[in-house]
């Protein structure tokens, strides 16, 4: 199996090295020859490279570096003077050492050079690399997606062409044309399945007319039947806007209340309370610690709160908080549980019916597009003159409608529900998790908590965890982990609620039995 990966180890070094002086002083002599058979470069620790192995053996590479000068700006002064203009719309940096093993020169080890490299700059802000293509292989570095943008330097034995490689130049070559599937596991944006997607190719029809009433009634009594809430109230923006209209009913109770966190996502409703000024406490827990029993029933025994507000399903760490024994304990103290359901709904069956107040979204586990905003709640919402027009749920109650919505999306959201009503969604997702606990079980992660559900689990952080998710994107597989929060952690995540999971994963876990396989062997 070929495989990429960026060189880290002594070993990988001292492999590049003999690849290095196969290719650059005894197949092109640009170099003279020395008893070691290695070459290190003379800017080797300004490099960053990017490797192809073959099961455990490296057999192809490239250098990419950013300090100028450049090498070429040596050979033909500075080169964006010769640029074409596209090629200046970012930063630049410069690719040398492309070189690969005789035996595997099948372009398939350059086409997954070119595509990592690609990945690698565009990811890290750069607009364009500049590399000398040896002129025996211009006809290759073209398929690639290089173009020359000046005339060949060198001598007549190691002759080589200056060109330049951007994202928009891969895609229309040939190697863009067959480079590898990606697989996404990320929790969002989730890619939709043709029915789901179909609608939003639809031309648009006026959220005034007949046909857009009927489909959002539609929607608004699926909801109502998979939340066991009364109510569900629509707005257009993002599972953060649905939070937002919650907080603003809150403003309206007289009384204080209690929040409780135990990750990012609790800890941002927090912070959107603190915006409202509302009084409250804050109970903090550690982040994936649960929510202790009999500390929180301590609080609301001596505490006259009227409300409690809380996520459900905690993004950041993969945790499912106990809605059980929370809302028990809201139900005898006679406090209003208010909860962030975003993540949570449409993982697994649970009930609404005793919450005050809660809130969801398309996308995530539903699988439409984000853009669908939804409040549930046990209670008629009047208006309240003193809330902005637009979040005031009292405008959306009673199935109106007051402001504009896409009736494409709205559409998609009621094909998406479909795979509840009419499907087996929970059942898909409950085994898709299951296949994520056998990996646990089997030692190949270690969960963060043992508290999870159907939708995302974050891995316990290591010293090669990072590493590993580096590679897996190299090589088509995009695990979560570039948030702020998870790179601050060093946390990786694995989501469930793409299409393609099942496929992806058994792919994914081919890739990673060889990866775990090198570095136990070369690490």
């Amino acid at each position: 199996m070929y495989w990429c990966k960026i060189a880290q180890t002594e070993h990988e070094f001292d492999e590049i090295a003999k690849l290095n002086y196969e290719t650059f002083v005894e197949e092109i002599p640009q170099h003279e020859p020395n008893p070691s058979g290695r070459r290190v470069d003379a800017f080797h620790h300004e490099n960053m490279y990017l490797v192809v192995l073959k099961d455990e053996e490296l057999v192809g590479m490239v250098a990419f570096r950013d300090v100028r000068p450049f090498s070429l700006d040596k050979k033909i002064g500075p080169v964006e003077k010769l640029l074409p203009a596209d090629a200046l719309l970012g930063k630049l940096c410069e690719v040398r050492l492309l070189a690969v093993k005789k035996e595997h020169r099948n372009g398939r080890v350059f086409f997954m050079l070119t595509r990592a490299l690609i990945d690698y700059a565009y990811e890290n802000g750069y607009g364009a690399a500049v590399i000398s293509g040896t002129v025996r292989e211009e006809k290759l570095y073209m398929q690639m997606g290089f173009e020359a943008f000046s005339e060949p330097v060198g001598a007549n034995d190691a002759k080589f062409i200056p060109m330049v490689l951007t994202t928009e130049r891969y895609e229309k070559s040939l190697a863009g044309r067959f480079k590898q599937r990606r697989y996404s596991f990320y929790p969002g944006p989730v890619q939709m399945t043709d029915a789901i997607q179909a609608p939003l190719l639809k031309t648009p029809v006026s959220h005034r007319s007949y046909s857009f009433s009927r489909t959002i009634g539609q929607v608004r009594s699926k909801l109502e039947v998979l939340s066991g809430a009364r109510y569900a109230h629509l707005l257009l923006g993002s599972g953060t806007l649905a939070n937002e209209a919650m907080i603003a009913q809150l403003t309206k109770l007289s009384g204080r209340g209690l929040i409780v966190t135990n990750g990012a996502f609790g800890e941002r409703l927090q912070k959107q309370a603190e915006r409202w000024h509302l009084e409250h406490d804050w109970l903090r827990y550690d982040w994936g610690q649960s929510f202790n029993e009999a500390e929180l029933e301590s609080i609301l025994k001596q505490s006259d709160f009227e409300w409690l507000l809380m996520a459900h399903g905690e993004t950041s760490t993969g945790m499912l908080n106990n809605l059980e024994m929370v809302q028990n304990l809201c139900e005898t103290y006679n406090v209003k549980l208010c909860m962030d359901c975003v993540s949570s709904f449409g993982t697994y069956r649970f009930s609404m019916e005793k919450v005050f107040i809660a809130t969801a979204v398309s996308g995530k586990a539903v699988g439409t597009m984000s853009g669908i905003a939804v409040v549930f709640s046990n209670h008629v919402i009047a208006k309240s003159e003193q809330l902005p027009s637009y979040i005031d749920l009292g405008n959306y109650s009673n199935h109106n409608i007051p402001f504009t919505y896409p009736a494409q999306l709205m559409e998609s959201f009621n094909n998406a529900l479909l795979a509840y009503t009419e499907g087996n969604r929970y059942d898909l997702l409950q085994t898709r998790y299951k296949k994520l606990q056998q990996a646990a079980i089997d030692g190949d992660f270690i969960f963060l908590t043992t508290e999870g559900y159907p939708m995302i689990v974050t891995l316990k952080a290591d010293e090669s965890l990072t590493s590993m998710a580096d590679a897996a994107a190299m090589n088509g597989f995009h695990l979560h982990y570039e948030s702020a929060y998870l790179k601050e952690r060093g946390w990786v995540q694995i989501s469930i609620i793409q299409p393609d999971f099942d496929d992806a994963w058994e792919r994914f876990k081919k890739w990673y039995s060889k990866y775990k396989e090198y570095r136990k062997l070369k690490c």
